[in-house]
């Protein structure tokens, strides 16, 4: 292993109370020293850059946020000893954490693996976690802000992705920040949130791995269009994280799983108390400089993810196609496989939002699951023995709802997924409603057709059996609902179904809840049809009526 020797500061040179030894690293906000008071331990100290503290204003902000990353405790985070944002120059020290970067370890060394990939994603996860606990994001998580300290990854460098107060970066159209480990929200100008450093740390943890970036290299606008689409490549991961990486790097804010949900799957065993994160703070200083300067800046500036600032014109945005010669620019080989961009719907359609894969669901939970919907099919039963013609119909209706929610949702999320979230998506999700109640409306026929078709077996095979016309409209219902279920096109009953029933099952009070009551209205319509007989309303009579019926060739 080589490296390049460090620059030595000039005898002398001092920064409040501390001596600068060397210069270490360089960012957007302040060049890192490394420094030290006399008869103290090495501390990584940044020099703010003029524009970052231009004013009062600015400095009092500044405090505050130092302030609040003051209280950020964890083995994992590089944290703050010591800051004077009103200094004549001011600065702010971190641990010194004298290890490489994960960039450069990963070059050096090659890919982690084996359990320690496991600790190295669980311990950037706690770090991540102990930023949010005190009311902060960190924003910019990659391979170069992340000191190695032997196995063990140290979080450093907060507050690279966007600086508010400086004009040149608050142009529409212009953004900060690396490709390839921006959350597609922050690439569409959205607010940052706990998810956006999920799908950081996510991309981190792929290089980590795989010791490649998981969306691919080329110009920074195919990068975005990949991550923006979801397209990655997770391959060479052990199969578990995989799961739980690609579950991280959706997308959809909403779809990724928690920093607990992380830590809980990783560190199953962990006796961790649970953590209560407070609300953000400072909610009415709109410019707040992102996330302060926690810590010190990598290194070495990468070479392989340089911090870039990216421009894009402004004439272009809300024409994505405008953008299709330099988005299919600088992709990985053709037909190589790209993962994420499955193309089925984000609401509706898929019933757990990070997937049934990465998490089994217990034996019990489905089982519940089961009697629930078991219980649903008989009181579907019970209402057709009851009054056929009105409970067929409305079952019907509630299948053709159904079915065109979850188309509406399914182009919902496709939208989505193609432009990014915009503030007219309500407005364009109802408009487009009627046109998706029109197109559901052939699939819901053919499905219908199905189940009608196995309720009259079933109504047959009752009737060669001499059950009586209650008895046979019951089991003729309770098919007819089952086959509904199960049909073709019965995914789009079964996913907006699911996200009642599932919910129900996890907690056995609530399940016991709605067991009694689908169980409660079966009985209701069962007693009706056994004490005053079947009502065909809205006819008088059932429809055989005057007709000759042949022999039963069983029964009486």
């Amino acid at each position: 292993m080589t490296t390049a020797p460090r620059p030595q500061q000039p005898p002398g040179l001092t920064v409040g109370d501390y001596t600068l030894l060397s210069r270490i690293g360089e960012g957007g906000m302040g060049v890192v020293h490394l420094a030290r008071k006399p008869g103290g331990p090495r501390v990584a100290l940044k020099v703010l850059r003029p524009h970052i503290v231009g004013d009062d204003e600015a400095r009092a902000r500044l405090a505050r946020e130092v302030n609040s990353l003051s209280r950020v405790r964890s083995k994992w985070v590089a944290e703050i000893v010591d800051a004077d944002p009103w200094a004549d120059i001011p600065f702010v020290a971190t641990r010194y954490v004298p290890g490489l970067s994960l960039h450069d370890h990963v070059v050096e060394e090659g890919p982690i693996a084996g359990a320690d990939l496991t600790w190295f994603a669980a311990c950037l996860a706690e770090g991540i976690a102990s930023v949010h606990d005190v009311g902060v994001l960190h924003r910019d998580v990659k391979p170069s802000n992340v000191l190695m300290e032997g196995r063990t990854p140290i979080l450093i460098d907060f507050g690279l992705a966007r600086v508010a107060d400086d004009p040149k970066l608050t142009h529409t159209g212009w953004l900060l920040g690396t490709p390839g480990y921006l959350a597609p929200e922050i690439l569409y100008g959205d607010d940052a949130t706990p998810a956006t450093d999920v799908h950081s740390w996510a991309a981190t943890v792929a290089y980590a791995g795989t010791g490649r970036a998981p969306f691919g290299r080329g110009p920074s606008m195919a990068i975005m269009d990949r991550v923006r689409r979801g397209e990655h490549d997770l391959s060479g991961l052990p199969s578990g994280l995989q799961k739980i990486v690609a579950a991280a790097l959706a997308p959809e804010p909403e779809r990724r799983p928690t920093l607990d949900q992380l830590i809980g799957w990783l560190r199953p065993n962990d006796t961790r108390v649970q953590r209560v994160v407070p609300p953000t703070p400072v909610a009415d200083d709109p410019y707040t400089v992102p996330l302060a300067i926690a810590a010190q800046a990598a290194a070495e500036r990468s070479r392989e993810h340089p911090t870039e600032v990216i421009a894009f014109d402004s004439a272009l945005e809300g024409h994505p196609d405008a953008y299709d010669e330099q988005l299919t620019r600088g992709y990985d080989e053709p037909g190589a496989p790209r993962e994420g961009a499955s193309g089925e719907g984000a609401l509706w359609d898929d019933a757990t939002p990070w997937g049934p894969e990465v998490v089994k669901v217990p034996l019990a939970e489905r089982t519940r699951r089961f009697l629930l919907l078991a219980s649903g099919a008989v009181a579907a039963g019970a209402a057709i023995a009851a009054y056929p013609w009105v409970a067929t119909a409305l079952i019907l209706v509630l299948t053709w709802l159904l079915r065109s929610g979850s188309l509406a949702a399914s182009a919902h999320g496709d939208r989505r997924r193609l432009r990014g979230r915009k503030w007219y998506d309500g407005v364009l999700f109802l408009i487009s409603a009627p046109w998706d109640l029109v197109r559901s409306i052939p699939g819901t026929i053919m499905l219908a057709l199905w189940s009608a078709g196995l309720g009259a077996a079933a109504a047959l095979l009752c009737y060669a059996f001499a059950t009586g016309v209650a008895v046979s409209l019951f089991a003729s219902g309770v098919v007819f609902a089952a086959s509904l279920w199960m049909g073709p096109g019965g995914s789009r009953v079964r996913s907006p179904l699911a996200r009642v029933v599932h919910p129900l099952s996890v907690d056995p009070r609530s399940w016991v809840v709605g067991l009694v009551l689908v169980l409660g209205l079966a009985a209701v319509a069962g007693f009706r049809a056994d004490t005053a007989g079947v009502s065909w309303t809205p006819d008088r009579d059932a429809p055989w009526t005057g007709v000759d019926l042949p022999a039963m060739p069983f029964g009486g």
